[in-house]
């Protein structure tokens, strides 16, 4: 069976599973796993919408700009944690405010 209500189920099971990664990790790794989780399932949510409602190219679109972020975003985070790692040695995300002192 091909409906929206299964695309928006799996969508939403990976969205709470990126918010529950993201709320209950300190590895940055794995924040920032939660964080793509969540980008995912707003990527599923586009094509989803864009393919039931009318085949319009809007949604595809909307989930390529989501993609070229996504990307973005690891590059620069994971930069953020190797410094991290460079200067605490660990990268766990609640020691990173002692690099403010």
């Amino acid at each position: 069976m091909d409906n929206l209500n299964n695309y928006l189920f799996i969508a939403a099971v990976l969205f709470s599973l990126g918010v529950f990664g993201v709320i209950t990790r300190r590895n940055g790794i794995a924040v920032l796993m939660g964080v793509e989780l969540i980008l995912n399932a707003a990527n599923l949510n586009f094509i989803a919408f864009s393919r039931f409602g009318g085949m319009n190219l809007d949604g595809h679109i909307f989930g390529l700009i989501v993609i070229v972020l996504a990307a973005a975003e690891a590059a620069v985070a994971l930069a953020i944690i190797i410094n991290i790692y460079n200067n605490l040695n660990t990268i766990n995300v609640d020691e990173a405010s002692r690099m403010r002192q």
